[in-house]
């Protein structure tokens, strides 16, 4: 992609993050490896390794064969509010020990953790669900907020619009704002600049890719949904605190559920391996999604998706899905009459 192709979607944060067009990718925990990230950076995106909870050697790994497949920035996601202190303290000191230039946190805003990076002199990207978070986020550091509606895939941290949030967030902040959930081509694309938005977080898009480590059942079940096979339900938490929802494909666990999708305690659930990824079990209730890796029962597992899935019709390279959405999104906002051209967004 060259600059000029998609120049009027170009938004301050291109600038601040070293992209060429305001389309994120998510740093979806075991799906955001680093040949989907650089499939998605090279393509002009701004990719995010998802490293919730992973080895630091892991990570290492990851951040190697990046750099080794593009030379453009990315950040690093983690999860603080999620992680135990000493792994997470692992985890961080082996970024900055690699000179990682930025990082994605998620759920309820560590001040600590975004003070240690950003004294390292390190970006924060920072995805919320609510003004409190939000402001928790601003105050503690942050330089990007990405607004998480409950349309997302995934964990789910708020309960309300991907934009009703993207809206408030813009009048109650000076940080550039990035709509995240149900954003799964141009026209989301669109409708997030036109509104004042300085770009775009997406997962779902690129679960279904080529690229992305999710298993080819995980991303045949995305092409075959639509938004309404999708549903918000908090049984899928072992590993994670109580309460902690996502949004996934109904399967036949949520159908066993009967309505009844929140309000599961972790203690109360069974602990029965229903899938492995080598000699690692994946238990039923727990947050695993299949990987590549996975063998066993994986229509029983977390299939994470947002309520964008409907529009997804393919499995394609991350550049082809990424070209599409700014194709599409250009076309719009340049049409008379239906979208006002982005005015650069927050910056």
């Amino acid at each position: 992609m060259t600059s000029g192709e998609h120049g009027s979607l170009r938004t301050p944060l291109c600038d601040l993050l070293g992209c060429e067009v305001p389309i994120l990718l998510a740093g979806m925990g075991g799906v955001s490896h680093w040949e989907l990230a650089a499939a998605v950076a090279t393509a002009g995106g701004y990719p995010i390794l998802g490293m919730v909870r992973e080895d630091p050697a892991l990570i290492e790994a990851e951040v190697v064969a990046l750099r080794a497949a593009t030379d453009r920035p990315f950040a690093v996601n983690l999860i603080p509010a999620a992680t135990k202190p000493d792994l997470l303290d692992a985890q961080i000191t082996r970024c900055l020990d690699l000179g990682v230039g930025a990082f994605s946190f998620f759920w309820d805003p560590v001040p600590e953790a975004i003070q240690r990076v950003k004294a390292a002199g390190c970006l924060v990207l920072h995805q919320v669900g609510s003004l409190s978070a939000a402001r928790a986020a601003e105050a503690a550091g942050s330089d990007v907020l990405i607004a998480q509606g409950i349309e997302a895939g995934g964990h789910v941290h708020g309960r309300i619009g991907a934009l009703a949030l993207a809206a408030e967030l813009l009048q109650a902040t000076r940080l550039p704002v990035a709509v995240s959930g149900g954003i799964v081509d141009g026209a989301g694309l669109a409708a997030a600049l036109a509104m004042g938005a300085a770009g775009v977080h997406c997962g779902t898009a690129f679960l279904a890719t080529d690229e992305s480590f999710a298993h080819p059942y995980h991303k045949d079940r995305i092409v075959a949904a639509s938004a309404a096979d999708t549903v918000l339900t908090d049984v899928f938490v072992l590993n994670w605190p109580a309460g902690a929802a996502v949004r996934v494909i109904a399967n036949s666990v949520t159908e066993a559920l009967q309505g009844n999708y929140m309000g599961h305690d972790p203690d109360a659930l069974p602990r029965e391996a229903i899938a492995w990824d080598g000699e690692a079990p994946r238990l039923r209730f727990s947050t695993d999604s299949p990987l590549r890796t996975t063998t066993g029962n994986l229509e029983a597992m977390a299939l994470y998706a947002g309520q964008g899935a409907g529009r997804i019709h393919d499995i394609v390279p991350a550049g082809v899905r990424l070209r599409r959405m700014a194709d599409e999104a250009v076309a719009l906002l340049a049409r008379p009459g239906r979208m006002a051209a982005p005015k650069g967004g927050r910056g």
